[in-house]
């Protein structure tokens, strides 16, 4: 399976990253896929400030309003909660942001909403 091996891929490149949040991000990973948590949109905006960045280890849905300038990084994305991420800020792939932000600097997970 695609996304499968993608996954693992991502999940050995965060450990390689030898960061605390990208550690916590690849335990979150490893898990079933059945227990990866979907995020709407209105609880990345009720959860975050402008300007952070918020990393969902599974997949966002578009329930919601996006008003904020955030960074949003996640597994996946539905089609309708990227229309509204892009709108006012950005929507990343977890991979794009390990590589923008190696540090994990202003990153907030968000996973159980």
């Amino acid at each position: 399976m695609k996304n499968d091996l993608e996954k693992r891929k991502l999940v050995s490149d965060l450990k390689r990253a030898k960061v605390k949040i990208w550690a916590a991000m690849a335990r979150e990973l490893s898990r079933a896929t059945k227990k990866m948590p979907s995020v709407n949109v209105s609880k990345i905006q009720q959860h975050t400030r402008d300007g952070e960045t918020a990393l969902i280890p599974g997949k966002v849905l578009s329930v919601g309003k996006m008003d904020r300038k955030l960074t949003v990084a996640a597994f996946k994305f539905s089609d309708a909660a990227l229309t509204k991420i892009n709108a006012n800020g950005k929507a990343l792939t977890i991979q794009e942001l390990l590589k923008t932000n190696p540090k994990g600097n202003k990153v907030r997970i968000l996973k159980w909403f």
